[in-house]
Order: C-alpha cells, then structure tokens, then sequence
C-alpha cells in the first residue's frame, strides 16, 4: 500500500510553450506499445509489460498474466515485486558487518573503514552473504494453466492512458486436437493498493494457477527458484476458502505475506494444490467470464488493507490515476518535427514518462531494473538515484520524488555512522543498500562519492517545483506554496546541512597548492581506482555545486552561512588539464592514451550538462574535451544514462544538434525495447537509469536551465524540430 505525500498539486503548474494546447490523450495513446506473437514469429519473450504503482509492479506475459514464467525468465522477466518484499537467507554463520570491514589510508591524517570485499576466507564469505542479504522477492505468479507450445495469434496492447492490458490469443489444446479456445483478458493494478485485476473471457472453463517460488540469492535473475521443496520454513498455506474469496499465506523463512484473491463468476469453484510441493495451486471456474482481482499483503499491512475490491472498481480507480497523471504532468509533441526521427524519441519519451511511474515512485529508492526482476539481488544504488528521480520534479510530478526522497531520514543513522566509522563529520550516504539502509560491502561501490550531493540537488529540484506567484492568483494560493516551501526547508534541512558537512570534511586543506583536492574515492567513471585517483573533474564540479546550494539553503532557513563551506567553494582544485582537453583525473595524465580511461561513462561531460557551468571549468577547454569524446570515445563500452548525459553537455555547449544525435546514437546501450525498456545487455534487459536520464535531458532540451531564454535551446532552429511541450521545469 501506497503511502500518501501531501506534496500539494498546485506545486505541478503548467507552464504552456504552445500556441494550442497540447492534445495529451492523443500524444500518449499513439504510443501506446503493442505486442504480437503469430504462429510462425513465436513469443517475443525480450518484451513483456507490466502494470503497477511505484511501489508495487506486476509484469505479465504475453496472455496478459504469468502463465510462462520459466519461458520469458532470461528475456524480459514476468514477477510480481515490491517495496516491501524482502527476505534474508538463514545465517547460521553468523556473518557481521564489522567482518566485511577493511582499513585503508587516503592521506586525510586518519585511518578509514570501508565495506569491502575479499578474495577468501571467512571475510570473503561474509561479504557475500551481506551483499546478497536481503534480497528482494518475488511475491508470486497468477497464470493460466496453459503451455507456450498451444498459444497462436497472440496480440497484447497496453493503453497508457488507462493503465489497462488488453490480451487476445487462442490456445490450441494439443497436437491431437485442432479446436481452438480464444482468450480475452484485461489486467490492470490498482494505484494505491497492491492488487491485480483481471478480467478474463474465453469460450472454455477458466483454470488460473497461483504459484509461489522460494528466492535464488542471485545477483540478476527473476529471483524465482520454482522446484524449492516445502518444509518447515517455506510452506504455502490456503488459509481460507469461502463464496467468492481465498486467501493463501506464503512463508520464506521468517518472511511472511498473503495473497488474497477474490472474483466474480458463475458456477463452482475448485481450488486444490497441483502437487506435492504445495506451493502451487489451480483455481478451476466453472464458468468462462472471470473478473478477479489478486491482492499482495505483507504481514505488517494485513490489519489496515481493507475490503477485497472489484475488477471494475480496480480499473476505474486506475483510469482515474492514469488520467491524472498524464493531465496534470509535463508533456512533449514532436508530431510536428521533419525529422524522421522525431517519431522514436517520442515514443521512448512517452513510454518512459509510463515506466519510471510504474517502477520508481515507491517509499524507497528504485532498483536499476525497478520492479521487474532483479539486479544486484534487488537492492538499489544511490548514484542512480538523480537518474531515476530527478525527472519527477522536472515533469511536473515532484510528490512522485518526494516520496522515495523521504526514505533518506530513516537512512540517516546508519549513514552517520557509515561517516563517523571513517572519520568524517555528518552523514556518508552509501552507494548499495535496501529499505534497511544496511550498506552491502563492495569494491567499488563503498568508495565512490557521486552519490553524496544527490541529496541536495533532488532537494533543490524539489524546492524549485514549488513556483513563484503569479499574475492574478489569489493571496491564499500563493501562501499555500509558501507553507510548502516551508515543509520543504524544515523536512529535508538538515539532512542537506549534514550531507554537506560530509563534504566538507572530505576534503582537506592542501597547503603547498592553496587547494582542497578530491581523493581517494572512485569516480562516477569507475575504470579508476581509489588509491590512485585524485580530482576527477565531475565530482570536483558536484562538490562546488554542492556546497553552493547548500548555503543557499542554510539562508534560506535564516541561518549563517558557514565560513569553511565558502572557503571550500573558493579553493576547491581547479580541473586538470592537457593538451587542452579535461583529464579524467588529475592523476590520469595518460586518459587519452589508454583504453582504460577512454571507456565506461564519459563522466567528465557531467561537469557541464547534468550541473551548470562553474568557475571551475573553462568553457573552451570543455568544447574540445566534448569533441574529442565525441569522435573517439570507446562507445560500446558505456551505459544508457551516459547519452543522456552528453546531450545535455552539448546542449550547453551550443552543440543542439549532437544534444539530439546523442539521444538517438545507434548504440547497444542506447536501445529501446518495444516495451520502452533500455536494454543494455543480456545481464541487464532493464536499466530505468537510462529511462530517467532520457526524460531529464528532454526536459532541459526543452525547458533550458537558469539563464536561457531562448525557445528549446537544446534543439536545432533549423525547423526539423518544432518540438512543442507543456509543463516542464528547467535545471539550474
């Protein structure tokens, strides 16, 4: 169940760059994705779509529920994931934190503890065990009780403006039998409540079969292992069976849920266990028009769910969100662009605006492959989070941010800890961790920083959301938003203040160079190592920025500004150089020599594009380090965010055309699925980072940052990009 921010609606103002409204129903629904699977074409098992509501997401297969599972698990998973759904292996080792710590030595005059992990021993089996522990669930498969070999003239449509699944297929009994059985299903989540909801017509009995797996511990998979043997600590139990409801009880270990299912038919009902195992079951109807709907509870919400709902009930409550959603947010029209192009990064704009509401808009930071399957065992990576959640606030739908924002005051304490176990002030946000904000060991990850100002930026987006007053409005509207800038101020306050003084003691004094240099971290481009790397460009960029907004905030809330952070701000390291192109770090004098350097995110374009121009970075020396980039970079190995990062560098640079050339580069990592995912490889089928990235880079294209004035700066005025929007917010 959802939980509800009262981030007021006003704060979503529409500001109209048209001359004519935007027809918004037509714009989402001419992109409405479709899926079909012929006789001779088979299952596209690459593509599946899914229905959900930021914090609770069900991805179906090609008969519009999770009939294949096992078919579709190393192509674009079929899972039922949520917010709430994790689970720990037994440890009966007794694997501690304080084992996967490792002393190291960067030079600040103190010794510092970092999460890492080993190459044997009982260190090592710790560090696996935290990092695989916990790891998110998948809550279960509701399917028919069909086989994939049977299915012919499949056709599946999402409509986006209702959040509905329409399915048709018919089902060839077997090779013996040439009747044909046709199926008509539509599936559709509810938008607070964890429900599904299907409606099923067919001219054959119904049979659904309700299954439940035990986790994998994997680090990428549909963390499903369907033959788990029951026994005492996995055990599915039918807890009630009456009229028109079931409820079944799931166990895992310690991890416990129900699963309530209701319906609407004609006839009897049979539902028995299809086998010893116990943790499958087949609903057999009597009857051939079904409406159900299947509720996932977790053991701490079961109290409060409320009555079962019905289908109808599900799918109005679910048109009324998707209409809202789309209404009320940001759009873009590139119906009347030239380019040929226009047409595709509409549809990957308009199916990720769909996706990362689907996916990331939950009570905590989005997964990279959100609620679809799992990667990293399902945890989520704060680096990512601007990737994922800066959009929100940028396209009109900042309670969307606010809300897996407001997961950073719980993570506070460990993340103090985290700081003072290293010998800094304030809170060291992690880069891998869960709702419990538990920080996973890693050998890259405990050591990069990218992550710490997020924080404040994604609160400066937020703050920004709220808009000034304007011509006309009412007194009484415009002191609503000031209250709401002051909840702002109040709640995410000294979180920025603490965030900050993190930084601020990361740094230390360099007397012999008058400079505070970056070191001892990994950069965002992680083919650099923490014992060598000195003053990577991006974060020296991040850590001014930082800083800066920090204060503001701190004046902004009546209180000094803090003399060290100006000092900081004033003598922070310049960006080094050579050859009149940025280093990759200052200790990297040979980045454009080796492949080493030249590989993985372009993250020194990140200092102008994702943050705005600074003192720090000379603006001829950033065109001709983006020229090189752009002609030489090693592209087949970057990842999907990386191109939205370097429109919005070029975009900054002057550079609109290559802004949308970056969008468009015909890349593996820059591939969009039919179903709007951005597939980077067979590991990662899903990568929301990209998504994210696509929608902030569209709306700084679109919306310009602080100090534009021109109409879509970031594309071309050659009148192949009449690009027309409504209700985006510009970057700083």
């Amino acid at each position: 169940m959802r939980t509800t921010i009262t981030l007021l609606t006003l704060v979503c103002g529409i500001y109209i760059a048209t001359a004519q409204p935007i027809d918004r129903q037509a714009v989402v629904t001419r992109n409405n994705p479709t899926l079909n699977a012929t006789d001779d074409a088979g299952i596209d098992t690459l593509n599946a779509l899914t229905v959900g509501n930021g914090g609770f997401a069900c991805t179906v297969d090609i008969t519009g529920l999770q009939t294949l599972p096992e078919a579709y698990r190393n192509g674009m998973p079929v899972t039922t994931m949520s917010d709430w759904g994790w689970h720990s292996f037994p440890n009966p080792e007794n694997y501690r934190a304080e084992e996967a710590l490792q002393v190291f030595d960067f030079g600040r005059g103190h010794e510092e503890l970092y999460a890492n992990q080993f190459n044997e021993g009982r260190k090592k089996a710790a560090a696996d065990y935290l990092r695989a522990n916990p790891h998110r669930v998948n809550l279960g498969a509701l399917g028919l009780d069909l086989r994939a070999e049977d299915l012919r003239d499949a056709s599946q449509t999402l409509n986006l403006w209702t959040g509905v699944i329409q399915s048709q297929f018919t089902n060839q009994h077997s090779t013996f039998n040439t009747q044909r059985s046709t199926f008509n299903i539509q599936t559709v989540c509810h938008p607070e409540r964890d429900m599904i909801a299907a409606h099923i017509t067919a001219n054959q009995p119904v049979t659904l079969v309700l299954r439940f797996p035990y986790p994998t511990g994997k680090h990428s998979d549909d963390a499903s292992d369907w033959d788990a043997a029951n026994d005492m600590l996995h055990h599915t139990t039918l807890v009630e069976n009456h009229g028109s409801e079931a409820l079944f009880r799931h166990q895992i270990d310690d991890f416990v849920y129900d699963v309530r299912l209701s319906w609407e038919s004609k006839g009897a009902v049979n539902i028995t266990p299809a086998d010893a195992s116990l943790h499958t079951f087949h609903i057999a109807f009597s009857a051939n028009d079904v409406k159900l709907t299947c509720e996932y509870i977790s053991d701490t919400q079961r109290p409060a769910t409320g009555t079962a709902l019905s289908f109808d009930e599900v799918r109005e409550a679910s048109a009324r969100h998707w209409q809202r959603y789309w209404k009320q947010g940001g759009i873009v029209d590139f119906s009347h662009c030239l380019d040929p192009r226009a047409k595709e990064l509409e549809r990957r704009v308009v199916l990720s605006q769909y996706l990362m509401a689907v996916n990331d808009a939950g009570d905590t930071p989005p997964q990279e492959t959100g609620l679809t399957y799992n990667s990293w065992f399902g945890k989520f990576h704060l680096e990512m989070t601007w990737w994922h959640l800066a959009q929100f606030a940028l396209w009109g739908h900042p309670e969307l941010l606010d809300r897996p924002l407001s997961w950073y005051h719980a993570a506070a304490p460990k993340a103090r800890d985290i700081a003072k176990r290293q010998g800094f002030d304030g809170l060291r946000w992690m880069k891998m961790t869960d709702p419990s904000a538990k920080e996973a060991p890693s050998k890259v990850g405990s050591f990069l920083i990218w992550q710490q100002p997020h924080l404040i930026y994604l609160a400066e987006l937020l703050y920004r959301s709220i808009p000034s007053q304007r011509t006309g409005e009412t007194n009484e509207k415009y002191g609503m938003r000031n209250l709401e800038r002051e909840r702002l101020l109040q709640e995410y306050g000294s979180l920025v203040d603490e965030t900050a003084e993190m930084m601020a003691s990361f740094v230390t004094f360099d007397k012999a160079h008058n400079r505070y240099p970056l070191q001892g971290c990994i950069p965002a481009q992680e083919t650099l190592r923490a014992a060598e790397t000195v003053n990577p460009p991006f974060e020296l960029s991040y850590w001014h920025f930082g800083l800066q907004l920090a204060q503001q905030w701190r004046e902004r809330r009546g209180l000094p500004k803090k003399k060290q952070w100006d000092d900081i701000i004033r003598h922070l390291s310049p960006l080094a150089e050579k050859d009149g192109l940025y280093l990759a770090a200052e200790s990297a004098p040979q980045t454009y020599s080796d492949i080493r350097f030249t590989s993985d995110h372009p993250a020194v374009l990140g200092a102008v594009g994702i943050l705005p121009q600074s003192p720090l970075v000379k603006v001829q020396v950033m065109r001709q380090t983006f020229d090189w980039i752009w002609d030489r970079w090693n592209w087949d190995k970057t990842w999907g965010w990386d191109y939205p990062m370097v429109a919005m560098c070029a975009a900054r640079m002057g550079e609109p055309q290559k802004a949308v050339d970056a969008l468009l580069m015909d890349k593996r990592t820059n591939t969009y699925l039919t179903c709007g995912h951005n597939y980077q490889d067979q590991r990662l089928r899903v990568y929301l980072p990209g998504n994210g990235g696509l929608l902030t880079a569209i709306a700084m294209m679109c919306a310009g940052w602080d100090g534009t004035t021109t109409h879509n700066p970031g594309f071309p005025a050659d009148g192949n990009w009449d690009v027309r929007w409504e209700g985006l917010l510009p970057l700083p």
